[in-house]
């Protein structure tokens, strides 16, 4: 199991926090730094300062780390248009050299698109949008020579469909979230790897299963992996005093997360891993706290 930290900055963090999130998470052996890519803080509470570009954000820590993976968890396809993100992405992942990953989704969160002046059309064309998204963007990677497409939402023609990335054929590809038909179908189509997030253990089973079965219907394996809020303690105490400066009760994120003391959190991680997730992301969102990754460093991440 590789565990990855997974930050959510429209709560209110500055690139220096992330900076510094990112580099401890480096230096300790976590596989991945990921960020959500909103625009917006979601719920109730102060802003802060607010949020930050997730592409802008993933450039600079290109430059400033060296071995740790990059990614989005996940950008929405209605944030930016296929052709200019896919530019973006090659451009990072050839800053990084070569270690970006890049998590797309149909977009959700509709306040912050009406508080940006971006258009957010109904569930059913987004989901349209997501899969033409999808395909252009894998197929401007990965064209040798020009590439064209004409879709009920999109068209290029004679596209020189460069830069390319610095991973071939491609940087990996993110599909994520539990919907029934239209998610395994695009998982097994487009996808490197399949995420369910915030779920229960029989959530998430249902959710992997439907997802092989499409992948045993279009001939490829996808890795799979979860996603779930992260509160790691020495003791009693340690847990509920993380717990509380997230807005968490301990006792319902036990139930509903991934919170305990680190023996406890191996428990349950293990689990995931029963039901075939090889990747786990940490939702971290004390960022302030580094001596919480410190403590999953030494007492998890050895024992998953």
């Amino acid at each position: 199991m590789k565990l990855r930290i997974f930050t959510e900055p429209q709560q209110g963090a500055t690139y220096d926090d992330l900076l510094s999130v990112a580099q401890a998470a480096e230096r300790l052996g976590f596989d991945a730094f990921f960020r959500s890519d909103h625009y917006q803080r979601i719920g109730a509470g102060d802003p802060g300062v607010g949020s930050t570009d997730a592409w802008v954000t993933l450039a600079g820590l290109a430059r400033e780390t060296s071995a740790i993976r990059l990614g989005t968890l996940v950008s929405p396809a209605t944030f930016r248009l296929p052709g200019p993100l896919a530019i973006s992405v090659a451009q990072v992942d050839q800053m990084s050299g070569g270690r970006v990953e890049l998590g797309l989704g149909t977009g959700w969160f509709d306040a912050e698109h009406t508080s940006y002046g971006i258009p957010f059309p109904p569930v059913g064309e987004r989901f349209g949008r997501f899969e033409e998204q999808l395909e252009i963007i894998t197929g401007l990677w990965t064209a040798e020579g020009s590439y064209s497409f004409e879709g009920s939402y999109y068209r290029l023609a004679d596209s020189p469909a460069l830069p390319k990335p610095a991973q071939r054929p491609r940087p990996p590809i993110i599909v994520g979230g539990v919907g029934a038909k239209r998610t395994p179908r695009l998982a097994a189509a487009y996808a490197d790897e399949y995420n369910v997030p915030f779920r229960s253990l029989s959530d998430t089973g249902a959710a992997y299963d439907r997802v092989r079965r499409a992948c045993e219907e279009a001939g490829r394996e996808i890795v799979l992996s979860a996603a779930q809020t992260t509160v790691v303690g020495a003791d009693r105490a340690e847990i509920e005093r993380r717990a509380a400066a997230i807005g968490e009760d301990p006792d319902k994120l036990r139930e509903n997360g991934l919170c305990g003391t680190p023996a406890e959190v191996v428990e349950r991680i293990g689990q995931f891993a029963g039901l075939g997730a090889e990747r786990f992301y940490l939702q971290i969102l004390d960022l302030g706290d580094l001596e919480h990754l410190e403590l999953i460093a030494a007492e998890v991440l050895p024992h998953v």
